[in-house]
């Protein structure tokens, strides 16, 4: 119960960050090369900030990507035991014939751990295993694939749809690159999905076969081939031929100073070249040699500041950048480019103000292109005077709109008296003017 109670946090808080730092648009032009890839892009996972997208939001078929939301949901279920028993059965390997998947050529009633299917389903991408997965922690297959819809709901994939779990071609399967990311983004924090996405083989045993050995379907790892790059690491790859070869993958130094996401989707089905590895190898290596960290502005130094009002100490507060921001900027980038925009909460604040307290924020610009916003906080505290916050108080008072309604009735009240004191006076007057009429004597 408290696992699901944390997952379901996790979530919400994913998704909830997602929102709170989704990646900049600021592209750029990469001129060296050209991606043959339908959609893809290149995106910082330190910044969030992309640095090459190419029709992000335009619908693709995943392909064997499915197998990320696969891999989370096996890792999430409470079924989930890395020393657990499962056991190949006559109904998934019935399943799975005529339709073109890959399998793993295991037996029914072949016995392995859930550690091993969770290798069989990313590292090897076999068919059989992920339905075998489908149906031990969906309970059916189709159960499963509803876990699926509803997991994409709740990490707000709104263009992703899925009808099973391989990702075998459907027109009703589909997903954006700006899904892709999301559902990646958000399976990376998960530590056992990085270690077992990540190998290049995988060696495990059964009741029937001894030291079997599993071979990534990700070039990019495997070093016994021409498009093995050293500082590649995971995913995931997939094909169809409806949806191209396709590759999510990320690439880090030893010393991670930076992290890029690479998400290739489409890209041509060809014999001679496998575009998916040596476009992704392109794309990361463009971006380690001609990009860098740049601090646009320290939390230290004052941005701009703002009048304060109720205090006798100061007239003006400085406001700061909440954190340092950093920025992925070209190694040659012109820094008199950058325009940061303060956008503050009002024209003035009230004392009394915290230091840190956030009052406003400001957009950082490069080249013209928004890379980022950060909020503004007081540098510095501020003190109320309690003579102002009275004097405010009394000002208050009598300029309220309770006030002005009190003067409004005060005033027709006084108006109505003095009408009707006159009215009085005038009916007395009258009254008085036929009491005494003057005698006239006969004559």
């Amino acid at each position: 119960m408290l696992k699901k109670q944390f997952l379901i946090f996790f979530t919400f808080l994913t998704v909830l960050l997602s929102f709170c730092m989704p990646f900049s648009v600021s592209a750029y032009e990469i001129t060296e090369f050209e991606i043959n890839a339908k959609a893809g892009m290149l995106v910082s996972l330190d910044t969030g900030e992309m640095l090459f997208e190419k029709n992000i939001d335009e619908k693709v078929y995943p392909a064997s990507i499915t197998k990320i939301m696969t891999a989370i949901l096996m890792l999430e279920s409470d079924k989930y035991n890395p020393d657990g028993k499962v056991v190949m059965t006559q109904e998934i390997l019935d399943m799975v014939l005529g339709t073109g998947l890959s399998v793993s050529l295991m037996k029914a009633g072949e016995e392995f751990t859930q550690y091993d299917l969770l290798h069989l389903v990313m590292v090897a991408s076999y068919g059989d295993s992920t339905y075998l997965a489908a149906q031990y922690y969906g309970g059916t297959v189709d159960n499963f694939v509803s876990m699926m819809n509803q997991k994409a709901k709740e990490l707000g994939l709104t263009a992703t749809n899925f009808t099973n779990p391989v990702g075998l071609h459907d027109d009703n399967h589909y997903t954006t690159v700006r899904d892709i990311y999301t559902l990646t983004s958000y399976a990376l924090k998960n530590e056992e999905f990085r270690e077992v996405c990540d190998k290049s083989r995988y060696k495990f045993s059964t009741n029937y076969t001894e030291n079997r050995t599993l071979s990534t379907t990700n070039f990019l790892l495997d070093n016994t081939t021409n498009y093995y790059y050293s500082l590649a690491h995971g995913i995931k790859t997939g094909f169809t031929d409806e949806a191209g070869r396709c590759l999510v993958s990320i690439a880090y130094p030893e010393n991670k100073e930076y992290t890029y996401l690479c998400i290739l989707m489409g890209c041509p089905n060809s014999s001679a070249k496998s575009y998916q590895f040596s476009e992704s190898a392109q794309l990361y290596r463009w971006a380690f040699n001609n990009f860098s960290y740049k601090e646009i502005a320290n939390s230290t130094e004052p941005v701009c500041e703002i009048p304060v009002e109720l205090s006798l100490e100061t007239d003006f507060v400085p406001l700061h950048f909440k954190e340092p921001f950093l920025s992925i900027l070209p190694n040659d980038a012109d820094e008199s480019t950058i325009v940061v925009k303060p956008e503050l909460n009002s024209e003035s604040c009230e004392a009394p103000v915290k230091k840190g307290q956030v009052l406003g924020k400001a957009e950082i610009y490069y080249a013209e292109k928004l890379i980022g916003t950060v909020d503004l906080v007081a540098g510095s505290d501020v003190k109320a005077s309690k003579i102002l916050i009275a004097a405010k108080y009394i000002k208050n008072f009598f300029t309220s709109s309770y006030m002005k309604i009190l003067l409004v009735v005060i005033i027709l009240a006084i108006l109505i008296f003095i009408i009707m004191c006159i009215h009085l006076n005038m009916s007395k007057i009258r009254k008085r003017r036929k009491k005494y009429i003057p005698y006239k004597e006969k004559k």
